[in-house]
């Protein structure tokens, strides 16, 4: 069945008065009793608002004009802001967003079975600039002016923001995007790179270059000048995953990020997933640990394990932890790391924990703690699986508040589980983006 199409926006503007910010960061007023969602616009302001589009239930528009301010708003730290479509707040103090991405999170546990957490923790929070350590820069070469763009896509458009600086991500790269794009422009497969993905460490700066067809002689050698130039190192990534390589299989890029606390390293490659921001990552961590709070004698189990950037710090302080992670890649990296780290009491399992049909010896363990950090999908089938009998505590780290909501009031109201504490992490400041940590108790 195909979705109407929304209707042409309208010619005249209209002023309105916002009354609240959406999920999406957009204002939310109402126009004859209508929804309009206006894109710029923050709570408390009197804008004049351009439609955008018109749909049967709610419009879409802009503010083109402030007509009283909000005490909220502030200026946008970065020049590109609202032509390109990387940040969607930056017109809102960071106080603020917290405040607001709180309130989802709550709004949505509310919503999802009524629960209310005992307690709602200070948020994690970071830096807003210079925070995004990885990243997925599009890339385009238009033949007819002969010139490429690498970044991000504008707002509501499929096109490529010219940017000469991003203030989110990291600095070495912030300030490369133009260079980025010139190379392109002179590599003989300019028009078959669609993309170069951001895998920055503590050691060295990767930049991992997607191409559809063969790199040139030339190719390579205007990536090595361009690594002497800019002090980053390239990997070239022809296929899927398995394909990707350094430029220079002779000194490979270290990638890698060190938690003093439980002095633990952990390297990783350069598509493997990893945290977007490694200062809120540190205080994760640190947070996770002090939550679950392991003794030298009990079993914790780790969902969603990766690279084991929970895993080992935890076997820092319990007797035996159990990573469980789908990506055999991500298993095989998390062993290497533990021995790297001569970390001997955990091991690491590989099992697809998103199965309705999933079975493993794990889910029927007897552990003393469990935690799990899930992609946006949630955990509903390995939390409906498990054995909970002999759980004291549990510790949910989430990227998506509505699957969160929904797996609490699994835990809650089919598990016997008590929402202990909950807090907003910023991973993502500057965005919509929710994530939070979570801390579920059983007597």
């Amino acid at each position: 069945m195909n979705r109407p199409r929304p209707r042409p926006p309208s010619a005249a503007p209209a002023e309105v008065v916002i009354e609240s910010l959406s999920h999406e960061g957009r204002g939310v007023a109402r126009v004859n009793g209508k929804t309009m969602f206006v894109e710029g616009a923050l709570p408390g302001e009197r804008v004049r608002a351009r439609y955008l589009r018109e749909h049967r239930r709610y419009d879409e528009a802009i503010a083109e004009e402030i007509l009283a301010v909000a005490p909220d708003r502030v200026p946008p730290t970065c020049r590109h802001y609202g032509v390109c479509g990387g940040c969607s707040l930056q017109h809102l103090d960071r106080a603020a967003q917290l405040r607001h991405k709180e309130s989802i999170l709550l709004e949505q546990l509310r919503y999802a079975g009524g629960i209310v957490p005992r307690c709602v923790l200070p948020p994690l929070h970071s830096p807003g600039e210079g925070y995004r350590y990885r990243g997925r820069l599009s890339a385009r070469y238009v033949p007819a002016s002969r010139q490429a763009r690498v970044g991000f896509r504008e707002r509501r458009s499929s096109l490529i923001a010219a940017i000469e600086r991003c203030e989110v991500l990291h600095p070495r790269i912030g300030t490369l995007l133009p260079r980025l794009s010139d190379l392109l422009g002179a590599l003989t497969v300019a028009d078959a790179v669609p993309q170069i993905e951001l895998a920055i460490s503590e050691a060295d700066c990767g930049l991992v270059l997607r191409h559809l067809r063969p790199l040139a002689a030339a190719d390579l050698e205007l990536l090595t000048a361009f690594e002497q130039d800019h002090g980053v190192r390239w990997f070239v990534q022809p296929g899927g995953d398995d394909t990707v390589q350094p430029l220079d299989a002779s000194r490979p890029p270290r990638l890698g990020y060190r938690l003093e606390e439980f002095d633990v390293e952990i390297r990783f490659g350069p598509t493997d997933f990893t945290q977007v921001n490694f200062h809120i990552n540190r205080q994760l961590v640190s947070c996770v640990v002090a939550l679950l709070d392991p003794g030298a004698a009990e079993q914790v189990l780790d969902l969603f394990c990766g690279l084991g950037n929970f895993s080992l710090p935890l076997a820092r302080r319990a007797g035996h932890v159990a990573g469980v992670e789908g990506l055999a890649r991500l298993v095989a990296g998390a062993r290497d790391n533990a021995a790297r780290n001569g970390i001997a009491n955990a091991e690491f399992i590989a099992a697809d924990l998103a199965r309705e049909d999933l079975a493993a010896p794990f889910l029927a363990g007897r552990w003393d703690k469990i935690l799990l950090d899930p992609p946006r999908a949630g955990a509903r089938e390995v939390l409906a699986a498990l054995n909970h009998a002999t759980v004291r505590t549990l510790v949910y780290v989430s990227c998506n508040p509505a699957t969160f909501a929904r797996d609490a009031a699994l835990l809650v109201h089919g598990k016997g589980y008590t929402l202990d504490q909950v807090r907003v992490v910023d991973m993502f400041p500057h965005t919509a983006h929710v994530e939070c940590l979570a801390r579920f108790t059983r007597q």
